[in-house]
């Protein structure tokens, strides 16, 4: 099998310039390149260009994904909403469990107005199916994109997630603590899920670094506090976020905004001493195992339920076949007249299916007899015999 490699790029605070397509065209005589887009397939061969350098230069989200295991997001977002010692807890380098080092599974670079940050995954082990064929990639920006907004208002658990992929990929050791636990770990979002299926994080990890998470504060207690702040802004303040729309420019007076808000929360935070402890890697892992049995449970209860459903539903067709009386047998001995390898095995399942629906209902002497009337007919099909007798399906001839 040829590798695959899906390479997706967007622009999504600006447009390319006609010029920008044409550097990007220069790189890719393939490529789907539009003013807000580069998407490409290989099969043969690899992308000509740097995509880090292309993030600081033309896109705000990068998604790839490879055929022997390995896939990447990318984000880049305006500096002015994330601080670098709030990131840094997220991302700093740690020394590796295992001695050997690796790509970093969440990594920011700064560029003079942007962070860019990046989410990795490299399965060495080659048996996750979904990249085995080219189906991995086209899918994903759509389902991770909104993260980059999610990021900007606030919401720091796509970056905690990316924490707990640097956990999976052997970066952390049992003493160290966790960054700054965010609220609603319970409760992600539709593209935080996305994130978490993307990069395959365990799932009892995440249950389990998710027990001390708040729930996430609902829609009213944000609204408040909103209010609250936007009565502390000065009116000079308000007057330049004006100028900044009215010019145009309301992405960067949006971004503003939201930096004053987060600093003036995480002031209120600190006055009001909502500052958790912060565990350790070992004592999440400690909890770990209960949510691996809580998981296990749950999966057994959907298990049985299903298995509760699937029967029922067998037993509704099956008394739903004694009802229509000599229609199945009559279906049965139009199998058998076709005489062909495929009639003879639809002839087959359909008498099991008899054989089932009579031993239910308590009928099999009405069963053997009506058997009895259909080998009178059909006794000397040799292909039928033998299907029969492979089912272990016994019958007896009038004399």
């Amino acid at each position: 099998m040829s590798e695959y490699q899906y390479f997706e790029f967007l622009a999504v605070d600006r447009p390319l310039t006609a010029e920008q397509q044409a550097e990007l065209r220069s790189f890719s005589s393939r490529a789907q390149i539009t003013a807000s887009s580069f998407v490409n397939e290989y099969r043969w061969g690899d992308l000509k260009g740097d995509p880090l350098d292309w993030m600081r230069r033309y896109f705000d989200a990068h998604v790839f994904s490879a055929s022997w295991g390995s896939c990447r997001l990318m984000l880049r977002l305006p500096r002015v909403p994330l601080e670098e010692p709030a990131l840094s807890d997220f991302t700093a380098a740690k020394s590796h469990a295992n001695g050997f080092p690796r790509r970093g599974a969440f990594e920011a670079t700064a560029t003079p107005e942007h962070w860019i940050l990046h989410w990795s995954l490299d399965d060495e082990s080659g048996e996750v199916e979904r990249f085995w064929g080219p189906g991995d990639g086209p899918d994903w920006m759509t389902a991770l994109l909104p993260l980059r907004d999610e990021i900007l208002r606030g919401d720091t658990r796509p970056l905690y997630l990316g924490w707990l992929a640097r956990l999976s990929n052997d970066e952390l050791s049992p003493e160290d603590a966790e960054p700054p636990l965010p609220a609603g770990l319970q409760s992600l979002t539709p593209a935080q899920t996305a994130l978490a299926e993307f990069l395959l994080i365990d799932s009892d990890w995440l249950a389990a670094a998710a027990e001390a998470s708040a729930p996430a504060p609902d829609a009213g207690d944000d609204s408040r506090r909103l209010d609250t702040w936007l009565a502390t802004l000065a009116p000079e303040a308000m007057r330049e976020t004006l100028r900044l729309l009215l010019s145009g420019r309301s992405r960067e007076a949006e971004h503003g905004l939201r930096h004053r808000y987060l600093s003036w929360e995480r002031a209120q935070a600190t006055q009001a001493g909502e500052q958790p402890s912060r565990r350790t890697v070992a004592e999440i892992d400690a909890r770990r195992e209960a949510a691996e049995a809580t998981r296990l449970q749950r999966e057994q209860r959907l298990r049985e339920a299903a298995e509760a459903l699937r029967r029922a539903e067998r037993a509704a067709f099956l008394s739903s076949l004694l009802a229509e009386g000599e229609a199945p047998w009559t279906a049965i001995e139009e199998s058998l007249q076709r005489g062909s390898s495929a009639a003879y095995d639809r002839a087959l399942s359909g008498l099991k299916d008899l054989v089932e629906a009579h031993a239910m209902a308590g009928r099999e002497a009405g069963f053997r007899r009506r058997l009895t009337q259909l080998m009178a007919r059909h006794g000397k099909r040799r292909g039928w015999i033998n299907r029969l007798t492979e089912a272990g399906i016994s019958w007896e001839l009038d004399t």
